[in-house]
């Protein structure tokens, strides 16, 4: 491991002269130059005490990405490197893709890479552990993602999540029995985890296909999840669910997106609040004219009797100087204690069109939406924020993906 110090670098604007309804202050500068990590495309993740952890695309000892953790102590973030994946030929993963780390109850940390792994003939990415041990971490390969000869999905997209039993699950854009992506289980058992393949897309007749968003375990049971493609019309998305019955996983549609004005193409994981209502992001679609086919959306599906969703656009990206568009893959939203919705969308918000960080709060039966910051290709201030944010004592952190100091992506809060 590699601990670095650094010397706070702030980009801030007063909110008597500003646009933007936040502070934002580059909290690290990943550096390309010196065996850090860099192009940091997930967000973060934060433990019990405050510390952040999160990946890079690239870079690390070996050039395919690397896990890291950001400390404040003294008023200054220090970076630790915990580890650097050393790619397929090691049996390794390679390049972490856009969804953040999770954590266990006993604090291991765990996530996927788009490629690499055991299979060196196919590459197709990896689930891995981190464990600490003392103050060292140690990976663990759980599963080496096959093809679909095998019936194995492969490429995943997203990070992972766990259910109240300890079972984890997650998506892989491709592969599955008929190529089009799968949803995966890793089950804990004596010594290690059980993995199997629990449902397999397939676009045949209008049907979902692509996954690019994760699994949002709800109440009774079922598992929530979003596809890139599908639907009879439009192809433009679907959100499904999983549920067993008699020990066979069964998938049902609930909802598939139509035209440009639901949003179209969801791109992220679903949010789910207290009350088994969910909100996700669409990559276009929505009123905004600016983009053509739309800049996208937030959209809630809200619960009513015996488990069905209605869904409703409750923002549309204008695009523009004032505006974002097109939150990214792994954006999503982050939703507070009391219903506000935080996110990024990947472009738009200034004349260089580097991307935003977006407040939605509920205002009456809409929402209102304000935003955080607006990212600059040529201030220094990182840009391209493909990640999403979370919360941390009532600060936003987050990543941008590219720019900074360094040019290899930024670390940055924001206080609202």
């Amino acid at each position: 491991m590699r601990n670095k110090a650094l010397v706070l670098w702030a980009v801030t604007l007063m909110l008597a002269t500003s646009a933007w309804a936040g502070t934002e202050t580059v909290i690290y500068n990943f550096n390309n130059y010196t065996g850090d990590g860099y192009y940091p495309y997930s967000g973060l993740v934060a433990d019990k005490t405050g510390n952040l952890y999160g990946t890079t695309y690239q870079g690390g000892a070996n050039n395919f990405g690397s896990v890291f953790e950001l400390k404040l102590s003294g008023g200054v973030w220090t970076e630790t490197l915990l580890y650097s994946f050393a790619g397929s030929t090691a049996g390794d993963g390679e390049y972490p893709v856009q969804s953040p780390l999770v954590f266990d109850k006993a604090g291991n940390l765990y996530g996927t890479t788009e490629y690499g792994g055991s299979n060196t003939s196919c590459n197709c990415g990896t689930v891995f552990e981190l464990s600490k041990s003392g103050s060292t971490w140690k990976e663990t390969i759980l599963h080496s993602f096959l093809n679909q000869a095998q019936k194995d999905g492969y490429f995943p997209q997203a990070g992972l999540s766990f259910d109240s039993a300890g079972n984890m699950y997650g998506t892989t854009y491709y592969g599955g029995a008929f190529g089009v992506g799968s949803v995966f289980q890793l089950a804990p058992v004596k010594g290690g985890w059980k993995y199997r393949v629990i449902h397999h897309f397939d676009n045949a007749s209008g049907g979902a296909a692509y996954p690019q968003g994760g699994i949002t375990p709800g109440a009774n049971g079922y598992y929530y999840g979003t596809t890139y493609y599908g639907g009879f019309a439009y192809n433009a998305g679907s959100i499904y669910r999983l549920f067993q019955a008699r020990n066979v996983w069964v998938a049902q549609n609930v909802f598939y997106f139509l035209e440009g004005g639901d949003g179209i193409y969801p791109d992220s994981s679903l949010t789910m609040d207290a009350k088994g209502n969910m909100y996700g992001t669409t990559y276009y679609g929505g009123s905004g004219e600016a983009c053509g086919n739309g800049c996208g959306t937030v959209y809630k599906m809200t619960l009513g009797k015996n488990n069905k969703y209605t869904q409703s656009v409750i923002y549309s990206f204008q695009a523009g100087v004032k505006d974002g568009q097109n939150p990214y893959n792994g954006a999503g939203v982050t939703l507070d204690a009391k219903g506000n919705l935080y996110g990024t969308t990947l472009f738009g918000g200034s004349t260089n069109n580097a991307g935003t960080v977006y407040e939605l709060k509920p205002s009456g039966s809409s929402y209102k939406e304000s935003l955080l910051w607006s990212f600059d290709t040529v201030s220094g201030d990182g840009y391209y924020p493909r990640g999403g944010v979370i919360l941390v004592n009532g600060n936003v952190y987050g990543t941008t993906s590219s720019g900074g100091s360094h040019g290899g992506g930024t670390a940055f809060e924001i206080k609202p």
